[in-house]
């Protein structure tokens, strides 16, 4: 079992990789890292000595000061040398770059130093080291006006905000998860190589990832209807979306009810694409789920009896509740990353209406199972 250590936990790619790893724990043993452990030579020592890998990813990347971003980092990677060597560690340091090594800003600068100071470190102390050449990375959960253009314009169509194009450039794009994939990857062949540089998979305007996300807007947000989706990008740019709408607020949403005479008509979904529906009975006080997933779509559907949804992020305590009539029909959507339940809380049996983007594979059932 390899011990990994990642500086940055709690950032946007570094909280994907622990959360990722988390889902091998035959194969891996997660080190904690916090931050203050850069302002503290002995826990930063104890830290570094109990690891066989090390994930280097904490770094600022935005502030008004170019100057102090530079300084930063630079310190950041000191540090890290600093304690490998008083502990004469070794382990496998993986330390994440940026394309903009090449560009004339301060923030390139300061990756392309960082990674050298890395990569010189394991050259003289008979060390291991991957230098990560990343280009811009999006997907759930980032920082708006931090960590991507991505996150800023999903936050704000989700927020009753008009987001602007400063520049229409091509940007060269990954999402976050398989940014992750790779680093698992190369954390399990445990090579070197100084300079590795992740291909994008994909290459967009900005104005074109715009466009979707209005898209999305429209037809998902406001209006209940699963898009269109095309390939893996817009699938993981959807989930992306998804994943800055105020569940709290936003579900459960009712159904409209066509009644007559001879009883009432329910429309369920509305699908830009395929799926596997089905439905179950559930009787009182019992509880399905509680499990998560990391791509797939999901809603629940409750058409008779009285439910609890509950919805929790697997790194958060926080309990999301939602109570839902038969007699007033409505969904609650299930976002990635979030483990989820259904309980039925009433007197009689709880019939639900499930939809998933996927039919279920037991052989990559994109389901993890832990209690809300």
């Amino acid at each position: 079992m390899k011990k990994i250590g990642i500086t940055g936990q709690n950032g946007f790619v570094g909280r994907h990789l622990y959360n990722t790893l988390g889902l091998f724990p035959e194969e891996f043993e997660r080190i904690e890292f916090k931050k203050e452990f850069f302002n503290d030579e002995h826990k930063l020592d104890e830290f570094v000595s109990k690891c066989d890998v090390i994930v280097h990813l904490a770094a600022m990347n935005r502030h008004e000061n170019e100057q102090f971003i530079y300084e930063t980092n630079i310190a950041l990677a000191k540090n890290l040398v600093d304690a490998l060597k008083r502990t004469n560690s070794k382990p496998h340091v993986l330390i994440s770059s940026s394309t903009q090594e090449e560009r004339d800003n301060l923030y390139g600068k300061s990756k392309r130093e960082g990674r050298e100071a890395i990569i010189n470190w394991a050259n003289e102390n008979e060390g291991k080291v991957t230098g990560l050449i990343i280009p811009n990375v999006f997907g759930a959960f980032g920082k708006p006006f931090y960590n991507s253009f991505i996150a800023t314009f999903c936050y704000q169509l989700t927020h009753g905000e008009t987001p602007s194009i400063a520049n229409d450039g091509e940007v060269k794009l990954i999402y976050v998860q398989e940014l992750v994939d790779q680093i698992i990857k190369e954390i399990r062949s445990g090579k070197s190589t100084e300079e590795l540089f992740i291909n994008p998979t994909a290459s967009k305007k900005v104005s074109e990832v715009l466009h979707l996300l209005n898209q999305f807007k429209t037809k998902y947000f406001e209006n209940g209807e699963i898009p269109v989706i095309n390939d893996s990008f817009e699938h993981n740019l959807f989930n992306t979306y998804r994943s800055y709408i105020d569940y709290k607020n936003h579900y459960p949403i009712k159904f409209t009810q066509h009644t007559d005479p001879r009883g009432a008509f329910v429309e369920i979904i509305r699908l830009g694409i395929g799926g596997q529906c089905s439905f179950s009975t559930t009787v009182p006080n019992i509880t399905r789920g509680n499990h998560f997933h990391t791509r797939k779509i999901e809603r629940f559907a409750v058409i008779k009896g009285k439910a609890q949804i509950q919805l929790r992020k697997i790194d958060s305590d926080e309990v999301l509740n939602f109570y839902l009539d038969g007699k007033d029909p409505a969904y609650v959507d299930m976002p990635i990353w979030y483990t989820h339940n259904i309980k039925n809380i009433g007197e009689e049996e709880l019939y639900t209406i499930f939809w998933i983007n996927e039919a279920f594979n037991p052989e990559d059932a994109d389901t993890y199972f832990v209690e809300v």
